[in-house]
């Protein structure tokens, strides 16, 4: 099985957030699982994708963890459609279908970078009860202030568009560079949760951009320099308060805090009648490609 090495979210390698693509050999089906999780394992990285071709630009793809599948992963699901891009497999201004455990998905492919759709945008209640955001901010090493917008206050709040994680508003760029997660201690009130990490987030008020920093302990995944999911329902929960103007790009930088600095674009698109659509972007670099012999 061909495989890349590929960091997403970035133009320059050793940036970003590097991910692991493996192809499946046409006409074969994806190894037992276990096999992919050990595969995902083995090249150490916080997610791999496995594709599989199925027609003309449509695919199937699978996302590991080295602990468990996942459903989506949009930073892996870039480096996936970027090497697809690179080696001629698909060309700029293709749209293409994936099958994902998350539902079925479109990426549109450009010159400068792939744009994916995310899963259905959900939110799954906020944190407010004072003993409950003492515990949170607790665990995530930052003083206990919930930070105010335009007269709102961004409350932690459980949102998905493909993976469930808590938005948690930090102050500014001091308290979100100062995170030091227990990590024990979140992998286990992300388990209560049923949520796959902590999303913490703070508006630059030098440069306006959303500065994140993303932790899944329960997943292997101390912190991670990109997560398209995240960004995508960072997307939602700052657009249900006023403060994403559809049709428009947002940028999210991540990574900072790891030395692997990343952009992320999304784009909020409403379709009418309530309904929304979510899409995050941006480019890669590949950084190697082999073989895997099973």
């Amino acid at each position: 099985m061909k495989f890349y090495i590929v960091d997403a979210f970035t133009d320059k390698v050793f940036g970003g957030n590097p991910a692991g693509v493996v192809y499946i050999p046409e006409g074969a089906d994806f190894p037992d699982d276990e096999t992919m999780r050990k595969t995902a394992a083995e090249l150490r990285y916080s997610e791999t994708a496995f594709l599989k071709t199925l027609g003309d630009k449509k695919f199937h793809v699978r996302y590991f963890t080295p602990a468990a599948e996942v459903d989506l992963c949009g930073h892996a699901t870039i480096a996936t459609f970027y090497t697809l891009f690179a080696s001629g497999a698909i060309k700029a201004g293709d749209v293409c279908d994936f099958k994902t455990m998350a539902g079925d998905l479109t990426v549109l492919v450009t010159e400068s970078g792939v744009l994916m759709d995310m899963g259905e945008a959900q939110a799954f209640g906020t944190i407010e009860a004072p003993e409950k955001l003492e515990e949170l901010y607790r665990i995530m090493g930052a003083e206990v202030v919930v930070p105010e917008k335009d007269g709102q206050k961004l409350y932690p709040e459980l949102v998905s568009t493909g993976l469930t994680d808590i938005m948690m508003a930090v102050k500014d760029m001091d308290a979100l560079n100062g995170l030091e997660p227990n990590m024990k201690a979140l992998s286990d009130l992300s388990k209560a949760y049923d949520v796959t990490g902590v999303h913490a987030f703070t508006v630059n008020t030098t440069d306006g951009n959303v500065h994140c920093r993303n932790f899944a302990p329960l997943y292997d995944i101390d912190e991670e320099a990109a997560t398209g999911t995240s960004n995508g329902a960072l997307t939602y929960y700052l657009y249900k308060r006023g403060f994403v103007t559809p049709g428009k790009d947002n940028i999210f930088i991540q990574g900072e805090a790891m030395d692997r600095p990343s952009i992320i674009t999304s784009r909020l698109t409403e379709l009418g009648e309530g309904k929304i659509k979510i899409q995050v972007g941006g480019v890669a670099a590949i950084l190697a490609e082999g073989e895997i012999n099973l």
